[in-house]
C-alpha cells in the first residue's frame, strides 16, 4: 500500500526544518512527502529544494498565493495530488517521532481514520530546541509537558479499539485516513477562513459517512512547537459551520477537494 506524508506549513522555515529532518529519519519512510504550503515565502521553497536531494523519496511543495488562512484550501490541493492510497498528515511545526509513519500503517485499516497524540514543547526551550536542532525526545526529556503523551508504548496501544463517537482528543497535526475515503466526503470544506474546526468538521463527515476513529495512544506520536495563537476572528463563524455538519448529519461538504481532482503540479 502506497503512502503520502502530508505536512502543511506556512512561513515557519525554522520549524519546517526540523520537522523535516524527523521524516527523514523514520524508522519506515512513506512512499512521498508532500508539503502544503499556505503562501510562504522565497526562503521556506529554498529549504526545501535543499531537502529534496536528501531523501529518497519523492519530495513535493504544493503551493499557493498568500491570500490569509487557508488551511483547508491548500490541503485539498496537496492530497488531491497525492499519489498514495493513504494519507498520514501532520503540520510544519510538529516534530515526528521516530516511528511515526511506521505506527499510523501498522494501524491502518479500512472504515477507519487513526489520530495519535501531541506533546508540547515549551516556549522556554525553544532556543535551545532550534540550536541543537533536536528532534528525538522521550518522556523525561528538557522542553516538553504532557509526558505520558511521549511514552512510546506499542504493547499497550493495542488496547484502543475504534469508536463510532467523534473523540474531542482528535487533533489535524496527527492523523490518517485512506485517500478514498477523503474523496468520498469531498474533503476539507473550504468555507473554513481563518484559523479553527476545519480539521474537526472533516473528521465528523468521516463518521456521517460510516467511518470509525482509533486513538492510537501510545504510538503516532509528534511533539508540537511552541507559537503564538493563531487569530480567532473566524471561530465563531467556523464553529457556526460545524454544528451545521453536526446537526445535518453532513457527509459532503460542496466547496472542497473535487475541483482539483485529476490536476497536476
Amino acid at each position: 500500500m502506497k503512502s503520502t506524508l502530508i505536512i502543511s506549513t506556512y512561513n515557519w522555515p525554522q520549524a519546517l526544518e526540523l520537522v523535516l529532518l524527523s521524516a527523514f529519519y523514520q524508522s519506515q519512510l512513506p512512499d512521498e512527502i508532500i508539503i502544503a504550503d499556505d503562501g510562504s515565502t522565497q526562503e521556506t521553497a529554498q529549504l526545501i529544494e535543499e531537502f529534496k536531494s536528501k531523501f529518497s523519496i519523492p519530495l513535493r511543495h504544493v503551493w499557493h498565493e498568500d491570500e490569509g488562512f487557508r488551511k483547508s484550501v491548500i490541503l485539498n490541493k496537496a492530497i488531491a495530488q497525492a499519489q498514495g492510497e493513504y494519507i498520514i498528515q501532520a503540520d510544519g511545526d510538529c516534530i515526528l517521532h521516530s516511528n511515526y509513519v511506521e505506527d499510523h500503517l501498522h494501524y491502518a485499516q479500512k472504515n477507519t481514520y487513526l489520530f495519535g497524540s501531541r506533546v508540547n514543547i515549551q516556549e522556554s526551550y525553544l532556543e535551545t530546541l532550534f540550536k541543537e536542532k533536536q528532534i528525538r525526545f522521550k518522556a523525561f526529556s528538557k522542553g516538553i509537558k504532557k509526558r505520558t503523551r511521549a511514552l512510546h508504548f506499542p504493547f499497550l496501544s493495542q488496547f484502543y479499539k475504534a469508536s463510532n463517537l467523534f473523540s474531542k482528543k482528535y487533533r489535524g497535526c496527527n492523523t490518517s485516513y485512506f485517500k478514498s475515503d477523503f474523496v468520498a466526503v469531498n474533503g476539507y470544506n473550504e468555507d473554513f477562513k481563518g484559523w479553527g474546526r476545519e480539521d474537526s468538521e472533516l473528521a465528523l463527515r468521516f463518521h456521517n459517512f460510516g467511518l470509525q476513529g482509533k486513538r492510537i495512544r501510545y504510538r503516532g506520536i509528534v511533539f508540537h512547537i511552541y507559537h503564538n495563537e493563531k487569530s480567532k476572528s473566524r471561530l465563531e463563524i467556523n464553529n457556526d459551520i460545524e454544528l451545521q455538519t453536526i446537526a445535518n448529519k453532513t457527509v459532503w461538504c460542496k466547496n472542497g477537494v473535487d475541483k482539483y481532482l485529476g490536476e497536476t503540479n
